[in-house]
């Protein structure tokens, strides 16, 4: 299955995150700028850390514009959120709960949600059903557990 992992980091923290992911899964990694290019992938994942008071990372404003208008259906994507639950509990990885708002009547699968428990949040758009959206990093404040969380999600996806 052909990957393609989007990103956007300001500081370098979401790039981590999505290096290590890229190694797992041998997929082809771009910046948000770039997601035209999510048409010719079968997976996709899609990454980015949260803002201001649970807005969109910079490079995502254009990207979702650009979201919008793909054809997304049949393929399988996935969302890797990073962010920082006790500086912004209210809107702990909102940004991609904004991403999954475009895309999920695309007709996508979305693959790789995961558990709430071990995280102290009070609120976040990435939470459906009790469950993460996707993965969630928080480097802050728990990145002892950055890789372990990693390699469980990447098992879960594959």
């Amino acid at each position: 299955m052909k990957t393609g992992i989007f990103y956007g980091s300001t500081t370098g923290t979401t790039e981590s995150v999505v290096d290590r992911v890229k190694v797992l899964l041998d997929a082809d990694v771009f910046t948000a700028d770039d997601i035209d290019k999510a048409e010719n992938y079968d997976f996709i994942i899609l990454a980015t850390s949260t803002w201001g008071m649970g807005e969109l990372q910079d490079e995502w404003i254009d990207g979702i514009e650009k979201l919008k208008n793909l054809n997304l259906s049949g393929k399988k994507v996935a969302l890797i959120g990073v962010g920082d639950q006790e500086g912004f509990g209210d809107t702990f990885v909102d940004a991609i709960g904004i991403i999954y708002d475009e895309i999920k009547d695309k007709g996508i699968t979305l693959v790789g949600k995961t558990s709430t428990d071990g995280y102290n949040f009070s609120s976040s758009r990435a939470v459906e059903d009790g469950e993460f959206l996707g993965l969630i990093i928080d480097e802050n404040n728990q990145g002892e557990l950055t890789e372990e969380r990693i390699n469980s999600w990447i098992e879960k996806v594959r």
